[in-house]
């Protein structure tokens, strides 16, 4: 399936299942868009210590919203930046995981990492037999220290760059970027009952529609209960 946008706001299409068989194996939610990446992990309402609303919703507010895939290391920088900002939350130790787990080994799972790193260390990798010996040269030769730094700071930049990008896809989707903070929490309380709902009803596979307008949230199971609805509205408390 794919979103849609429309006089009345946008429609995201989510897909739940009670064990993914994706390799993680764990219970929760995907949206279901062109392009998510095999990496995309299925997530439940949790929202972890620092930041107020889920990694489902973030995917929602800071990624599709603003026109950022959900995989690839720059639009993750921009979605981040995003975060950060409707937050106040630091994106550094995010940046970070995915450098200690994919950057610095060379594990890339995409090529915009070329855009993350000065063009003349990216030369050293590219000149390698393969990532992974060209990311170990530059570890022997820079350290840890100074290429995470580095890395830190492509995806800073890159994300920063990206951001008048973010706040013109809000507007072409009709909604207001002023109010993306209150359109997270509206999000995340609506997708608290919905994941409720499934886990009453004990349903082992569920698809649906989330539905994002100016004024308010809302969303429409299809299977296995069509037409049954959530909505709520979007307030600035």
């Amino acid at each position: 399936m794919h979103a849609a946008t429309d006089a009345a706001g946008v429609s995201i299409p989510a897909e739940y299942a009670d064990t993914w068989e994706d390799g993680f194996g764990v219970r929760g939610w995907k949206l279901d868009l062109p392009g998510r990446g095999a990496d995309v992990i299925a997530a439940t309402p949790y929202t972890g210590e620092r930041i107020p609303t889920s990694v489902f919703v973030h995917d929602i507010v800071d990624h599709h919203l603003c026109g950022f895939a959900l995989s690839g290391y720059t639009d993750e920088a921009g979605a981040l930046i995003q975060l950060a900002e409707r937050t106040g939350s630091d994106p550094v130790p995010d940046f970070v995981q995915i450098i200690d787990e994919d950057l610095l080994t060379g594990a890339f799972e995409s090529d915009d990492w070329r855009e993350l790193l000065p063009a003349s260390l990216m030369a050293v990798v590219e000149a390698a037999p393969d990532p992974r010996s060209g990311m170990a040269r530059l570890r022997e030769q820079w350290g840890d220290g100074v290429l995470r730094a580095l890395w830190i700071a492509g995806f800073v930049e890159t994300g920063w760059g990206l951001a008048a990008g973010a706040r013109e896809a809000w507007g072409r989707h009709g909604l207001d970027y002023a109010r993306r903070a209150a359109t997270a929490r509206a999000l995340q309380r609506l997708f608290e009952r919905v994941d409720a709902t499934v886990l009453d009803q004990g349903w082992v596979r569920a698809r649906g529609v989330f539905r994002v307008a100016p004024a308010g949230v809302g969303f429409r199971f299809e299977e296995p209960a069509a037409g049954r609805d959530e909505y709520l509205p979007i307030t600035d408390d």
